[in-house]
């Protein structure tokens, strides 16, 4: 996280805003619709800057969808994995120990300190199965 606190300009309050209104990932060409829909006139460009911005301040969760395209959800606060519906985008935030185990012994077993990892899990959730 970033030595400076976050400053909220009015811009990235109402893409904060928006996001706090939204349950699941969304491009950020998704939140900047929404954010027109309602009548805030942010620029899509702006909108990628606050989503940055936000995920350096982990307050987003950024996912990469298997095209690459990173799509952004309000973070819960602890670190977590998710495990993400390849159909419709359903996601469930889950917690791994025996990750975060493993990725700590690779770590130490190669030298490296302070280390951060994302684990993404794709399937097919009971919905769309």
């Amino acid at each position: 996280m970033p030595d400076q606190p976050l400053r909220l300009t009015r811009q990235r309050q109402a893409v904060a805003d928006a996001l706090a209104t939204i349950d699941d990932f969304r491009s950020a060409q998704e939140i900047h619709a929404v954010l027109a829909s309602q009548g805030h006139g942010v620029g899509l460009a702006t909108v990628y800057r606050t989503l940055q911005l936000l995920a350096e301040h982990d307050q987003v969760d950024v996912l990469r969808t298997d095209d690459g395209e990173a799509s952004y959800r309000r973070c819960s606060g602890t670190h977590h994995h998710h495990l993400v519906c390849r159909s419709c985008g359903a996601t469930v935030e889950i917690e791994g120990p025996a990750v975060e185990q493993w990725a700590q012994a690779v770590a130490e077993e190669h030298g490296y300190a302070d280390v951060s990892h994302t684990l993404e899990i794709f399937g097919d959730c009971p919905r769309c199965r």
